[in-house]
């Protein structure tokens, strides 16, 4: 199973902090850095200071500052850029990294953000959702020298130059929720990966299983997909450390149990392999304290070997 971290700096940080996090994150050994697309903190126990970092700007400067790992969004919202222009972002960091993007894209559910910063907030966005998915990726897709036209409910394009093009022949798109229908349909059309944010661990089976079937009625292998789940992780040497550090996030040590990737180093690894035997082949691993890179290094010398 892949590793990733995955990481929220709009709860609080700068882009020195996050720098620090990608950097320990390639060099512990882990497979990606990811990190919320978010401009507004969440919850009453934290400041957000000292303000929130975008998304694409932040991965622009760490395509440059490091050289391996995978770098990418769970998830951007459809609501902050017109389909062109985030292709083009995408694009473009995807060159500055050497080919190392990957975009995660979804409806957005964060109505106060939109308002502090004068976003529209659409009530229905899973139409915008799925003609950006188709944009982004014929955009990419479009041979060099000719040009793309879209005409939708929600975005028209008139020969578009396609340009630039990624350094990648293909770059990965995620999509991912706990919809029934749309969300796995989505998937099977656009994606090459499907993730289950912050599941019950009981739905994961069912839910993967929906959009292997989903993908079979459209044709397309679902094998060709990977499957990932997003999870927070807060792990120690003992219960102390761990207790100490679920503390630090604000969050109860039974609670985490329960819901997320929790406790000692054995935990981990028990509810990982839990994870692979559902079907599991990619974690993100929600790290919320940004500022314990002691945390990192834990789950990569004691967690990570065990999983081999």
């Amino acid at each position: 199973m892949r590793l990733r971290i995955f990481t929220e700096p709009q709860q609080g940080a700068d882009y020195d902090g996050i720098l620090a996090v990608a950097q320990a994150t390639e060099k512990l050994g882990f497979d990606a850095f990811f990190r919320s697309d978010h401009y507004l903190a969440m919850g009453d126990q934290v400041s957000g200071l000292p303000g929130p970092t975008d998304a694409w700007t932040t991965l622009a400067g760490l395509a440059r500052e490091t050289s391996r790992i995978r770098l990418g969004t769970l998830v951007s919202s459809v609501t902050y850029r017109p389909p062109g222009i985030l292709a083009i972002q995408v694009a473009q960091v995807d060159q500055m990294s050497g080919g190392r993007v990957e975009l995660g894209l979804g409806t957005g559910w964060f109505e106060r953000e939109h308002l502090a910063c004068g976003i529209p907030f659409p009530a229905k966005r899973f139409g915008m959702l799925e003609e950006q998915l188709e944009i982004v990726t014929g955009l990419w897709g479009t041979p060099a020298g000719e040009t793309y036209s879209f005409a939708g409910e929600h975005y028209t394009l008139v020969d578009s130059p396609a340009l630039p093009k990624p350094a990648q022949a293909r770059i990965p798109v995620i999509v991912g929720g706990g919809g029934a229908k749309r969300t796995p349909a989505m998937a099977a059309r656009f994606a090459t990966e499907f993730n289950l944010p912050f599941p019950e661990f009981a739905d994961v089976p069912g839910k993967f299983a929906g959009v292997r079937a989903a993908c079979e009625a459209i044709g397309r292998d679902p094998r060709e997909l990977v499957y990932s789940t997003a999870l927070i992780a807060v792990a120690g040497r003992d219960e102390a450390e761990f207790t100490r550090r679920a503390a630090a996030v604000g969050r109860e040590p039974a609670e985490l149990r329960d819901h997320g990737l929790a406790g000692t180093a054995s935990e981990l690894v028990d509810r990982l392999g839990a994870l692979a035997a559902d079907g599991v082949e990619c974690a993100y691993l929600q790290i919320m304290d940004l500022s314990d890179l002691d945390h990192l290094d834990f789950i990569a010398r004691e967690v990570v070997p065990q999983l081999d």
